[in-house]
Formats: structure tokens, sequence, C-alpha cells
């Protein structure tokens, strides 16, 4: 079969990427990735070569951090490194018979640049953000190139407004990072309440938002928590280690220890309040939760993709600000909810603590906000299989390029 370079430029890109790539490699194709930002984990965990030595930035690559974010990108070197691995792309895109493009305009304009045939999956970019989509230049005359054999969305919406805008087709088939989330695992213990708790993946903002998470949990009534009729669990990348997590979480008066019905689990502990750790868990906190609290950006898509309502708890950034999450919510729709005030501030914490109980009832109670889950899940993501549909049309491209 072919070979396919994947190129993309971010954490929630690099995770599609890796998806598609897998569907694709069991097509019969060769599939080899490049990862224009970060180390492309997921690439490494689905066993696709990563070309070169790639490197971790704090903010997780260039793209909706805060005005601190981009200040640490250029300190970190972030452009050099980005400018760096577009030059190795131009010195080996000969080698492929096509290139994979999961992102924006940076992978975009480097796919163009190469002068190589090209697939886009643009799942980046989203009509429901302001009802049309505008492009950055030069991306729309980039998607428009001949060179270009197809363009793929995230959503219908969107597939609807490029193909008016670009006067060619863009299709919407799905959305590779719902499928891990929508097969079914082994559930959490049944409670009244579940709720999970998302603080992210990239470091040091997670330690950030888990002390803020946290401080959240300070407002939730107690009782609940110690009577076991709540139940929070906590999603955690093995990014924090267990004596890291002690160290950041005894800042706030918190401490780790072992889960007394389960010796297997660690709890985090404060007073009657309990919050217990789920490593390697995180698509069973997703499904078994009744509300998830999110810091996050992809988690946030897929617990949407679930049909789950989603409360934001803004932080300080770089990633997940106030603008950041206002974004989220026009993306993702009417089923993610976010209280008033200030992020980080009491005001904030106390209406964010009021609304968690409200919906944590409604979500187990009020048949209209179940309707609507479901509504936007296949609105805003679409059903399972996207990885495999994806692949089956960029083969089809390729006979294209073999006639």
């Amino acid at each position: 079969m072919a070979r396919l370079l994947l190129l993309s430029n971010g954490h929630g890109e690099d995770l599609s990427g890796a998806l598609l790539g897998k569907a694709l490699r069991e097509t019969g194709h060769q599939v080899e990735a490049l990862p224009l930002v970060g180390h492309g984990h997921a690439y490494s965990d689905a066993a696709i070569e990563i070309l070169g030595q790639a490197r971790e930035f704090s903010t997780g690559g260039l793209g909706y951090t805060s005005l601190r974010g981009r200040l640490t990108e250029l300190l970190q070197g972030q452009v050099l490194y980005l400018l760096q691995r577009l030059g190795r792309l131009l010195k080996v895109a000969h080698r492929y018979d096509l290139l994979v493009v999961i992102g924006d305009v940076i992978p975009v304009i480097a796919a163009w640049l190469s002068f190589r045939p090209v697939a886009i999956y643009l799942v980046a970019y989203s009509s429901h953000y302001e009802g049309r989509l505008r492009l950055p230049w030069p991306c729309g005359s980039c998607l428009t190139s001949k060179r270009i054999l197809g363009v793929y969305s995230r959503d219908e919406l969107t597939a609807t407004d490029l193909t008016s805008q670009l006067q060619r087709r863009v299709s919407f088939l799905g959305n590779p990072f719902i499928d891990p989330v929508l097969t079914p695992q082994a559930r959490l213990p049944n409670c009244r309440y579940r709720l999970g708790l998302l603080p992210g993946s990239r470091r040091p903002e997670l330690e950030h938002n888990l002390l803020l998470l946290l401080a959240l949990v300070e407002y939730l009534p107690e009782q609940l928590l110690a009577d076991g009729e709540l139940s929070l669990d906590l999603a955690l990348v093995p990014a924090l280690d267990d004596n890291s997590l002690a160290a950041v979480v005894a800042q706030k008066g918190w401490r780790a220890q072992a889960d007394p019905n389960n010796k297997g689990l660690t709890m985090l502990v404060l007073g009657q309040r309990y919050v217990t750790l789920r490593r390697d868990s995180f698509i069973a906190v997703l499904q078994s939760s009744d509300l998830l609290i999110s810091m996050a950006g992809t988690a946030t898509e897929q617990a949407v993709g679930l049909a789950k309502p989603v409360l934001q708890l803004p932080g300080m950034g770089p990633q997940f600000t106030a603008k950041f999450a206002e974004a989220q919510r026009r993306l993702l729709g009417p089923t993610v909810f976010c209280a008033d005030g200030e992020p980080g501030k009491a005001l904030n914490l106390q209406n964010t603590a009021k609304l968690t109980m409200e919906l944590l009832k409604r979500s187990l109670e009020d048949r209209e906000l179940q309707d609507q889950c479901q509504k936007q899940a296949e609105q805003r993501l679409g059903g399972a299989g996207g990885g495999q549909r994806l692949a089956e049309a960029i083969t089809k491209l390729l006979t294209v390029i073999h006639q």
C-alpha cells in the first residue's frame, strides 16, 4: 500500500492523528508522523514512528493561549523549533505518497509548501464559533489548491460552510478522538452522584488547575462527601507522579493516602472530603460520571461526544483561561456551562459549587437536558467510527494518485 506522513500541531491533534494513523495502518498503509509541536506521545503510544527528535513545551503548542503563554513560547524557542520541524518536512516530503494534515493553518501551509499530494482533517476549526468560519490567511487559498485532494471537517456545519466558501467539497465523516470514549469500559462503582474532575494534561498548568479544583471541592456539601453519596473522581495523567502530587496538594492542606476500601487506589483527603485518584481510567471516569468539571480541551470535547453535561472551571492559563473557555462553549454548545465570577476567586468557586449541585440533579432528573446532550453530541462531534471512515476516504484518494 502507500507510505503516509501525518502532520499535526498540538496535544489534541496528535491524539486524533494517532487514532487516524492506526486506522490507516490497519488498511495496510505504512504510516509515520511529524508532530510540529510537543513530543507526540500519542503517536509513540500507538507505535507510530516519529521523525526526528521531538520536544515538549509548557504551553503544549502554538495556539489559543494567554499573552503569558505566547511570551513563554518565544522564550522557550518554540518558534525556532517549529521552523526546524518545517525544514525537516521539506527535506523528506518526497518520500511519501500522501501527507495527512491534522490541525490548522500551520500544518496546512507546511503541507502545501511540500508540493506533495495532501489530505486535510481540519480538526482545529469550526463554524460553530461564529456561524461562518473565517479561515486565517493563507489557509483558504491553500485549501483550494489542486494538490489538496480531500478536505474533512470536524462537524457538519463547518462542512457545509466551507463547501460554499471554497467552492469545493468538504466532508464531515466524524472525529477519531471520539471513538475511544464510545467504546464501553468497566464502570466505576455506583453512588447517588458521581462527579468527574478533569484538570488537563500539561504541566505546570496541570498543578495550578488541580489546586483550583480542590479549592472548589471545599465549597461542595461536606456531608454528601462524608456519607459517600457524592463521589469525586480525578482523572490524572502520568506526568504528575504520586510524590509530586502529594507535594502539590499539601500546599493547600490536603494529603494523599491509600483508599481504605481499595488499597490499589489513592485518595486526596481534607477533613471529611475525599477525592479518588484515577490513573489510566480516563474513559471509565468519563463514562461513569453524571457531570464533568473540566479544565481541559480535548477531554471536554470527548465528554460532550459522550452526551455528558460539562461545567467549566476557568483558570489562569496559559491554555485554559476564561477566553479559551468562552470559545469552547461556542464550539461545543449549550450543554457546556460556566459560572459567573472572576477565575480563581471565591465568588466564582462559590457559584461553580452551586451550579455543580444543580447540574448533578438535572443530569439525573431533567429529561430535556438529557435529550439536549444527545443532540449536541451528534451535531457537534458525530457518532462512532469517524477514524475508520476517514481512513477509508483517504485510501480512496490514493487510488486517484496511483491511476
